[in-house]
């Protein structure tokens, strides 16, 4: 018994010592984390090239590398080594070659590389910089893009641009909208999509002389590319809408010939919503797409339809399915389809069967991204909210979660990261509502934490189980408070009619679900410490604060706005992408102003009384910033205790490593002058 009783002694200290030896997590460790994201598997199956991500905080910026592993994991190592950026790749149909893309060279250019290391050949000397790699199945053929003016070559635009340079006025002519875009001024050039022989040759522009974009910015990639079968054609997505562009969500599929022999082909042509993700049945017969239904609705539920490419006949697979599935890739018998989707406050995989659209769920908890499929396996990046993205595979039946790879395991190691679970209650009209509370490291359920509440942006979002390089709760928790989320009505993975329910209804149901989703967590959580909380939120997000500064005025010691609109009749003048208000608002100001002007945070600054920090980017051009500045206006005029975070050089998000360690920092002593 002496023996057992001082096993369990020394064990125990041993266990308080690991403990010992951990420490909460940093904005600087948040920075530190290598960040992995597009996976590629190899022909056989048999390799994963993927990217890495660090950061450089002596040059403030991020350096991307290509990693190499076995499929089972092993053999994990560094493709590349040069300082600049690497990423993008892409494997030729027969292993031999890695083709990615670099700024090694003049500019982004297409390099490749044998996959059992050496030197990185250039492929490309191209005057501008390349981007959305894509490889054709039968390895004869290069798509990507490059920013050019419609009708001009790639010199030819270079040399528009040189002279552009060398004008003494530098005053801007428009005449039509976009004006400028998410964070960038507009001058003309567009994404178009050029293909070229895989051994190298002249270059072609697939879109010709189309004013449109491809992929869609600003967030498109090379998943809006694809080769049709036997190099047939391209395949490409874009919104061709002229001057409607700025209130339209119509983008289509195209067919372009590679050789330039006849201008693209709209191969949807009776569905006025957003059509995209082509992809390729491994046989070739059948295109998969995602499809939406209502035009001008970006948030609607995205559909997987199939089409026969022989005949064009199509049929929609996932109509009776209430998730939106946002990527996707085929089995290489081409019976499934394996997709994510947000689902409960998390985003699943899910194999869907081809035949009949039966859904599975493989993976439910966490955050599933990049799904790829081998023989019988899907591999995929995971992450939550105690750990960033790292490389798994599942087996196709749903068992056997394996992680494949673990780059930040030993900072992780270091670290004590709170625990965190999921919980319902009724909110507006008695509907389900879920929330996250994640609780300080460390954590004694005898002391009272004070708590920080996190509003998401969107509106039609979800602070869900992910991990996440700006707004994360771990954060906050480290700093020694508890956090809690609340997805309330509007949110996304709840199904459509509970996203859509948030359409001219900003500031009502959503704040009746914050309300209670706070009210809530008090009372099940009696170590939440209910007299000192304080909320921030983000874009969507940043407006519910300033809503709540009005409509709320008592609850909160402190608030955080981050890119939040203070009117939001001004708001539409000043945005660029109109079809967001128009939808949730339904109308423009003055075909329904009194969309509005309900729930407009600028009617009731006179209620304001809690003391705010406001941050604000000027290359914001989502939510500008003049809205940002006008709330710090409000503040200051008030006499309400506020600060303004400004950044010049910054859009909707913070994304320079300085910038963003001192956003986290900045936040945090705020929280900590007025809730500690």
């Amino acid at each position: 018994m002496k023996n057992v009783l001082l096993s369990l002694l020394v064990l125990t200290f041993a266990v308080a010592a690991v403990a010992a030896d951990k420490r909460p997590l940093t904005p600087h460790d948040l920075m530190a984390m290598q960040q992995i994201s597009d996976p590629q598997l190899s022909p056989d199956g048999e390799q994963v090239v993927f990217v890495v991500r660090s950061v450089d905080l002596e040059a403030d910026r991020g350096r991307t590398e290509l990693w190499l592993m076995k499929a089972d994991g092993t053999d994990t190592r560094r493709l590349t080594t040069h300082p600049e950026n690497d990423s993008n790749p892409r494997w030729t149909p027969d292993g031999a070659w890695i083709y990615f893309l670099s700024t090694r060279a003049d500019g982004s250019q297409v390099f490749r590389i044998r996959p059992d290391g050496g030197e990185a050949e250039p492929v490309t000397n191209l005057p501008l910089d390349v981007g959305n790699l894509v490889v054709s199945p039968d390895g004869q053929w290069l798509a990507f893009s490059m920013e050019v003016f419609p009708g001009l070559g790639p010199q030819e635009t270079k040399d528009r641009l040189d002279e552009i340079e060398e004008r003494k006025a530098s005053g801007l002519i428009y005449d039509k909208i976009f004006v400028r875009h998410w964070d960038s001024w507009k001058d003309g050039r567009r994404s178009h999509v050029f293909v070229m022989p895989i051994e190298g040759g002249d270059c072609r522009d697939v879109m010709g002389d189309m004013d449109a974009d491809c992929p869609s910015k600003p967030f498109g990639g090379p998943e809006e590319i694809a080769f049709a079968p036997e190099s047939g054609g391209l395949v490409f997505t874009a919104r061709d809408a002229g001057r409607e562009e700025p209130w339209s969500t119509n983008f289509d599929l195209y067919l372009s010939p590679l050789d330039g022999s006849s201008p693209p082909k709209k191969l949807t042509t009776t569905n006025p919503a957003w059509d995209t993700y082509p992809l390729f049945s491994p046989d070739g017969r059948t295109l998969a797409y995602l499809a939406m239904k209502r035009a001008g609705y970006e948030s609607d539920r995205f559909r997987i339809v199939l089409r026969n490419w022989a005949t064009g006949y199509e049929r929609v697979l996932t109509e009776a399915w209430d998730r939106s599935p946002s990527q996707m890739c085929w089995s290489p018998d081409g019976r499934t389809l394996y997709a994510t989707a947000m689902n409960l406050g998390q985003r699943s995989l899910f194999a869907i069967d081809v035949d009949d659209g039966r859904v599975r769920t493989l993976v439910r908890d966490g955050r599933v991204s990049s799904p790829l499929a081998g023989r019988d396996r899907v591999y995929f990046g995971w992450c939550h909210l105690k750990g960033p993205v790292e490389l798994h595979a599942v087996w196709t039946d749903g068992a056997g979660l394996k992680k494949l790879t673990g780059l930040n395991d030993e900072l992780l190691a270091s670290l004590e990261l709170g625990d965190y679970e999921q919980f319902t209650f009724p909110g507006w009209n008695d509907e389900t509502v879920h929330a996250y509370v994640v609780k300080p490291p460390g954590f004694d359920p005898a002391e009272k934490y004070p708590i920080v509440f996190l509003i998401h942006g969107g509106p039609q979002g979800s602070f869900s189980n992910t991990w996440h390089y700006r707004w994360n709760p771990q954060i906050q928790t480290a700093a020694g408070y508890a956090a809690v989320m609340v997805d309330f009505h509007g949110s996304v993975g709840y199904g459509q009619a509970f996203c859509d329910s948030i359409r001219d209804d900003w500031g009502g149901k959503p704040l009746e679900d914050l309300r209670k989703g706070l009210a809530t967590a008090i009372e099940r959580y009696p170590w939440m410490d209910g007299d000192r909380v304080g909320a921030m939120g983000g874009s969507f997000g940043g407006y519910m604060v300033n809503w709540i500064a009005g409509q709320w005025p008592d609850r909160f010691r402190c608030l955080v706005s981050h890119a939040g609109n203070l009117d939001e009749r001004m708001a539409y003048f000043d945005t660029e992408e109109l079809w967001f208000p128009e939808w949730d608002h339904e109308g423009t100001p003055w075909t329904n102003p009194a969309a509005y002007e309900k729930h407009n945070p600028v009617r009731y600054v006179e209620r304001w009384k809690t003391p705010m920090l406001i941050i604000h980017g000027a290359k914001d051009f989502r939510v500008v910033d003049t809205q940002g500045l006008s709330t710090f206006n409000a503040c200051q005029r008030r006499g309400i205790p506020s600060k303004l975070l400004y950044y010049p050089d910054e859009g909707h998000w913070i994304q320079k490593p300085h910038n963003a360690i001192q956003w986290q920092e900045t936040v945090l002593a705020w929280l900590d002058q007025w809730l500690k």
